[in-house]
């Protein structure tokens, strides 16, 4: 077994840098430097929480009577893999129940829309509501997405498997991984962080974030706030 690189420390990297910006005080290089080498160990354990997430053994098996709509018509879940040996689902928060999608599940998938050709390229990429496929698909060409592969769940057995349903019937955001191999498909991974595990003044929240609104937001003076979420629409 291969063994992890030794790694320089983070403290020590940040003396190499010699970045400044203008008129930047003293007081403020020494935090921004401090800073600095947490975000480098920040990194680090993003990486470390990666590799383990890859090492997993084989989740359980997918066997379920599994049917979806698709712009071409109909699928079964195999059908969802394409040619690629990996399946990424996204559980959309718009069933049939609501008059218009969640917001947050839609800012989401706009910002995804523009990675999806480039996702695509190696692994599949699905996104999964209860809504009727023309629903969805008008719904589509109205947030003017191009590349996202949206399925409605013809009989519901997914999203009652696979935590896209909650016990009294609404949507649930989820977010699943599923390998393929030798004929069989199989659950990686999935994201189980909700209000049971989140933090004292958080919003509920998995990690990594799927969201690239607050990777951005994160790094502003403002921060995410708790005043504001994203909207379907904005007034002019």
């Amino acid at each position: 077994m291969a063994h992890a690189p030794t790694l320089v420390p983070a403290a020590e990297l940040v003396q190499r840098s010699d970045m400044t910006f203008p008129n930047e005080s003293a007081e403020y290089r020494r935090a921004r430097n401090a800073l600095l080498v947490e975000e480098i160990e920040l990194r680090r354990h993003i990486e470390r929480v990666a590799e383990q997430r890859r090492a997993l053994p084989p989740g359980g098996e997918v066997i379920g009577d599994y049917r979806f709509e698709g712009e071409r018509g109909p699928l079964d879940f195999a059908g969802l893999f394409g040619d690629k040996q990996t399946l990424v689902v996204y559980s959309y928060m718009f069933g049939p129940q609501r008059e218009r999608p969640c917001p947050m599940c839609t800012s989401l998938l706009g910002a995804w829309d523009g990675e999806a050709r480039d996702i695509q390229q190696r692994v599949a990429l699905a996104v999964v509501a209860r809504s009727p496929i023309e629903r969805l698909l008008a719904f589509k060409k109205e947030r003017g997405w191009r590349d996202l592969k949206l399925y409605s769940d013809s009989n519901g057995n997914y999203s009652r498997d696979y935590y896209g349903i909650g016990e009294d019937g609404s949507d649930i955001p989820a977010f699943n991984v599923f390998t393929r191999k030798n004929g069989k498909i199989h659950h990686f991974w999935s994201g189980e962080m909700g209000p049971e595990s989140a933090d004292p003044g958080q919003d509920p929240r998995g990690a990594p974030d799927l969201m690239p609104i607050w990777t951005i937001l994160d790094a502003t003076p403002e921060g995410r706030g708790t005043d504001w979420y994203p909207k379907l629409d904005y007034p002019g």
